[in-house]
């Protein structure tokens, strides 16, 4: 498929003829592409040799996606997993089905997927056999009734309907509950192409609540710890549940090494090290672009063979950007919105120290030093985050902090320190100003904010900067009047 829809290509062609598109940059365009093409390796006489190394690139997999994997709670350090836990109840669809990434028009070819319950059981431990022979039947059962339109071209870029999750007797329940060491429960959530995410898939839904409950408390009232692992691309909610299990993992989409690398971190093989990517918010209409976002509406919209939407409305075929730069931490931290979970978060089996931060200036950075010491029982690496805090932020609309960079210890052992150096670009510092078109500096003190999170600041300094301005073009510039969101305090 080539990228593009037939309206697209009619409209260039159109624009030419009738001199609304000048030919002379249509032709700057396609040459600056062809260019880019010829400096591709291909054209550059590259050879393949067909044999890669597949074993190494299996290990590089599932030793990265270990490191990306974002420990959300830990209760009274349920993970890792005791010495004493050898069989696992594995429940939920997931942990049946797991998913290794998402849909989209790569063509990706795994030589393997190793799922949960085999990197579980490679991993040592012994998992319900009759379960996993009902977890099966129930997932074709459901999987048959929401087959895909075959006739459909763009089928294969869409999400797969999830089964709905299958609910379990109390009696069945209380007895894995006496059978096994510990719960696991998998909840998954996977994405396409062509269509934005439901609402319905940030909400757990009914089904996959009466399990997390159910489980809970049944192995709860046995003594046994409950995990959850998240299987999931994108956030979902967790404020209302996250109460219930003893521990929360979020895996992601792990590739095809998932299931190794999620046990490598169950059993304690690796402390996890992972931060997120985004804030997990509390409910889905608090985070500032849901105001101008087409909730299901956009996520079933009828899309045709020809790719083409067939209708046109407001936040479906144009959205008003409204929130501004408030998207993700900078709306929830400058508004003081409670969070899930913030930005930033992730936790570890050991605990870190930060301490003497440091700013060294150079002609064009800022190199800012902190010391990271390990002051827990377990082995493990910590991710370091940079914010900064313009002078200006109340007065100017802008953020109360920024990221500005991060960077990741190597694997520090109990007690011992490492020092960090984070590279800040002086032109960093810059905020866009649209009424001059330009990036400037605002003259004076920035706070500099180390923390494990954007929530959690751990060591300041602080730099005083000169003024600068650096104008731009404003082809961008917006072409009626938008009501953006801004801070109080202006």
């Amino acid at each position: 498929l080539q990228p593009g829809t037939d309206k697209q290509y009619e409209m260039i062609v159109s624009g030419v003829k009738e001199g609304r598109l000048d030919e002379a940059v249509l032709d700057r365009n396609v040459k600056r592409i062809l260019e880019m093409i010829l400096r591709t390796p291909r054209f550059q006489g590259y050879c393949f040799s067909n044999k890669p190394d597949l074993e190494a690139h299996a290990a590089v997999t599932r030793q990265s996606a270990t490191e990306g994997m974002v420990l959300l709670k830990n209760e009274n350090e349920a993970l890792p997993l005791s010495a004493g836990t050898k069989r696992i109840a594995l429940l939920g669809c997931t942990s049946y089905d797991f998913i290794a990434g998402g849909t989209g028009s790569g063509n990706v070819n795994r030589a393997y997927t190793v799922s949960l319950l085999d990197g579980l059981k490679q991993a040592g431990y012994e998992l319900d056999g009759e379960l996993k022979t009902a977890y099966e039947q129930h997932i074709a059962a459901e999987n048959e009734r929401n087959r895909p339109d075959t006739t459909n071209r763009f089928a294969m870029f869409l999400p797969r309907p999830r089964p709905t999750e299958m609910m379990i007797p109390a009696a069945r329940l209380q007895a894995l509950a006496k059978a096994n060491d510990a719960a696991l429960i998998t909840l998954g959530r996977t994405s396409g192409e062509f269509l934005d995410r439901k609402k319905a898939d940030f909400e757990l839904t009914r089904e996959e609540k009466a399990l997390l409950n159910d489980v809970c408390r049944a192995f709860h009232a046995a003594g046994k710890k409950v995990v959850v692992v998240l299987n999931i691309g994108g956030v979902i909610e967790t404020a209302s549940w996250k109460n219930r299990p003893d521990a929360i993992l979020c895996a992601w989409q792990a590739g095809q090494e998932g299931g190794n690398s999620v046990a490598d971190v169950l059993s304690g093989k690796a402390s996890p090290s992972g931060k997120l990517t985004m804030t997990f918010p509390v409910h889905f209409a608090d985070a500032a672009s849901s105001a101008n976002f087409p909730i299901d509406m956009a996520a079933n919209m009828d899309i045709s063979n020809s790719g083409e939407k067939k209708n046109s409305l407001k936040n479906v075929d144009y959205t008003d950007y409204e929130e501004d730069i408030y998207v993700g931490y900078r709306y929830f931290d400058t508004f003081g919105k409670e969070v899930s979970y913030p930005f930033g978060y992730g936790l570890s089996y050991t605990t870190f120290e930060y301490a003497a931060p440091r700013v060294e200036t150079t002609e064009d950075a800022y190199l800012v030093s902190v010391q990271i010491t390990n002051t827990g029982k377990w082995a493990g690496k910590e991710a370091v985050q940079l914010y900064v805090a313009a002078p200006d932020r109340a007065t100017a609309n802008k953020p109360e902090k920024e990221l500005k960079a991060f960077a990741k210890t190597r694997e520090l052992q109990p007690g011992e320190t490492e020092t960090l150096v984070l590279k800040l670009p002086k032109a960093n510092l810059a905020s866009f100003d649209t009424a001059s078109s330009a990036w400037v500096v605002t003259p004076g003190s920035y706070d500099l904010l180390l923390g494990a999170s954007s929530r959690d600041i751990r060591a300041k300094a602080a730099v005083d900067a000169a003024a600068s301005s650096v104008p731009v073009g404003d082809l961008l510039k917006p072409q009626g009047k938008l009501r953006l969101l801004e801070r109080s305090g202006r």
